[in-house]
């Protein structure tokens, strides 16, 4: 005879928001988070060498995703230019460095 499954929703939402799940979220927003800060590019002229590298936050909430129904982690830099270091200034002299996108896709292998 084949076994059945009826699925409770309530209880997948549940689960998905549970503390175990929050921890876990951001425990791969860390590992994402120390290779983003490895990886990070240096300037070492300035007022504020290094600024960027230290900018790096993780952290994680129970009401994340699209529809706020479930645990998630976020990693983020709070530099007030890390925009145009991800993505560049549109010069040569200010290319794209993509940090977080790498960050991502190699912490991402090592969980």
């Amino acid at each position: 005879m084949a076994a059945r499954f009826k699925m409770d929703r309530k209880g997948v939402g549940q689960m998905l928001r549970m503390p175990g799940m929050q921890a876990e979220m951001l425990r791969r927003a860390e590992v994402i988070k120390g290779v983003a800060v490895a990886i990070s590019p240096v300037e070492t002229i300035g007022p504020h060498p290094g600024h960027y590298k230290d900018s790096w936050v993780a952290s994680s909430t129970s009401r994340g995703g699209i529809r706020r129904d479930r645990a998630a982690g976020y990693v983020r830099n709070t530099a007030y230019y890390a925009r145009w270091v991800e993505w560049g200034n549109g010069t040569p002299t200010g290319p794209a460095h993509h940090v977080l996108l790498r960050a991502a896709a190699i912490g991402g292998r090592n969980q």
